[in-house]
Order: structure tokens, then C-alpha cells, then sequence
């Protein structure tokens, strides 16, 4: 039988137009173009929570993972109206961007070979004000377990931020490590909360200076995990939960609850594409109410500054 080469589905009110269903995306695992999309639509209803009303940089491969890949920020002639846009400012003009706001649309990037969304940490209607913060935790590249590293650093981090009067809160990558994500009220610009993660991450280095790091340089952390707070900026992105992962057997940036750390086979990259949605249908979404958790850093940055 010959591999199909267009379908069309029905999602919401929309029909998307599947190209070469059967494409690999993950070969090693026989993971097709419509695998994915089908993994996308189970578990949109969580994850749209954190995509909708920003704009979102698409990660695409359209010969696979393993493939040439590229980072696509402005919306293609091609794409059809219904999806809607935001024009951004960039240092000489601007770009319009995607924003993906429902199922439909999470489902038609799919099918671009789009397997990572990357979306902004503000929303388009405000763009110059992050709602959230992000804690990149990058381990390092030597020593015998370094998501143990990983692990204890979040409990550390995590903390902090709970003693500053924050509410972080903690997922896998999919890749290498992990990230602590703190909603924001959205009335604080980029510098402001960048300046605030930085301090944060250069009061915990300065206290566990054998443990971590703010150093970005690889050939200067000594076996250090780095925490990295680097993409708390205009127009940078952070991997979207739920997002699957670009390495081998389609790994999924996985939202956690926090006693989860203690398990012992917990793993950057623990849950895949193909094992997600019997955790979330067994489990639920560790992060549903999140969004009850949003703080202002004003009164934060006070108690910080009583530390410092």
C-alpha cells in the first residue's frame, strides 16, 4: 500500500489539511507527522493555557528530528487566515507572528513539522511586560549524575522564591534539565524582572558557590549547574509545557508537582509523546490553577533586598 500523502480532519469548526501524514518525524520510534498532531489535540486543552495570546517562534523539522531544522518567527503568505497574528516590534521594522489559540491552529503547526512551540513570556497585548519569570536550570556537563544536580538545585531555588512570597512552579525540559516558571501580574517590564531573576540566581550562587553558577561560559563553571536567566527578555521565548522535544523518543516538557522531585527515576526527559497522555488522563494537569498564583514583584523584590 502507498503511504497516504493529504487528509483532511475536523477540529472545533476547522478543517486542517494534513500533508504526508505518514512522514516520520521520529523514525527510530516509527513517530508520524499525524502521530504528533494527534498528540497535540489530546493534550491541548492544558497546554493552550500557556500558548494563547502570545506570540509563538515555531521550531520546525520538516525532515525530522534528526533532519535540518529552523527557528520560524514570521507567519508564511501560506498560512490560512483563520489563524490569528501580532505584529511585533524589532530593532528596524516588524514581524507578525502566530499566536496559537486553539486547537485548530496548535494542530495546523503540527503539520508544519512544527514539533517545539516556543512562546514569548508576554502576551500580545502587552508585550513589554512578562506575566512570567523563567529559571533555566542547565546542569553541568560532567560528574556522575547531573540531574541530581538538577533536582536539588530546583528544591533550592524553588525555596527562595517561595521565602520571597513567590509561587514557582517546576517542569522537566524534555532535554537536559529543568525550569522554574513564577507567574507575574504583567505590570513589570522586561528589565525590571530580568534585574530581579539575575539577583535572585546571584544571591543562591554566592550562598552554594561550590554548587552553582551564573557563569555562562561552559569552561568556567567547574562542574557547576548554571542557573540561567537569560531569556527573561524582550521578544525571548521558553519551551512551551507540553511541548515535545527535538531528541530521541520524542521526549515532552513535562509540568510537575513538586513532591515529584523525591522520585527516584525522575528524568529530564521521563515522559514522552507516546506516554504523556496516560499520565495527564491518570493524573491530571499538575499545573491547572496556576493561574490563580500570579504575583507582583514589587513586594518580592523588598524581601530580596532584605536578604541581600
Amino acid at each position: 500500500m502507498s503511504a497516504r500523502t493529504k487528509d483532511e480532519i475536523r477540529v472545533g469548526d476547522r478543517r486542517v489539511t494534513v500533508t504526508r501524514p505518514d512522514k516520520e518525524l521520529f523514525p527510530d520510534d516509527g513517530i508520524t507527522k499525524a502521530e504528533l498532531i494527534d498528540y497535540y489535540r489530546t493534550v491541548a486543552r492544558p497546554m493552550l493555557t500557556h500558548l494563547r495570546d502570545r506570540p509563538l517562534v515555531m521550531e520546525r523539522y520538516p525532515d525530522g528530528y534528526e533532519g535540518k531544522s529552523f527557528y520560524h518567527k514570521d507567519v508564511p503568505d501560506y498560512f490560512p487566515e483563520w489563524i490569528r497574528t501580532v505584529r511585533v516590534p524589532k530593532e528596524g521594522g516588524s514581524l507578525t507572528m502566530a499566536v496559537c489559540d486553539d486547537t485548530a491552529t496548535l494542530a495546523y503547526l503540527a503539520n508544519q513539522a512544527c514539533i517545539t512551540p516556543h512562546p514569548w513570556l508576554s502576551t500580545a497585548d502587552r508585550l513589554d511586560c512578562p506575566d512570567r519569570l523563567v529559571f533555566d536550570l542547565d546542569p553541568p556537563e560532567d560528574g556522575e549524575d547531573g540531574f541530581a544536580a538538577v533536582r536539588w538545585s530546583a528544591r533550592t531555588v524553588g525555596d527562595l522564591l517561595t521565602e520571597l512570597g513567590l509561587r514557582p512552579a517546576l517542569m522537566t525540559t524534555g532535554s537536559r534539565g529543568m525550569h522554574l516558571v513564577v507567574l507575574l501580574d504583567g505590570r513589570t517590564d522586561f528589565d525590571t524582572a530580568r534585574r530581579f531573576a539575575r539577583r535572585v540566581a546571584d544571591v543562591l550562587a554566592e550562598r552554594h558557590s561550590d554548587r552553582l553558577t551564573t557563569q555562562p561560559r561552559k569552561d568556567k563553571r567547574r562542574g557547576r549547574l548554571y542557573l540561567d536567566t537569560q531569556r527573561n527578555a524582550y521578544a525571548q521565548t521558553s519551551v512551551a509545557p507540553y511541548a515535545v522535544r527535538a531528541r530521541p523518543h520524542a521526549p515532552v516538557a513535562t509540568p510537575l508537582h513538586w513532591d515529584e522531585l523525591d522520585d527516584p527515576e525522575l528524568g529530564p526527559r521521563r515522559w514522552t509523546l507516546r506516554t504523556l497522555p496516560e499520565r495527564l488522563d491518570k493524573y491530571g494537569d499538575p499545573w491547572k490553577g496556576l493561574g490563580r498564583c500570579r504575583r507582583s514583584l514589587t513586594t518580592a523584590g523588598r524581601r530580596l533586598d532584605g536578604l541581600v
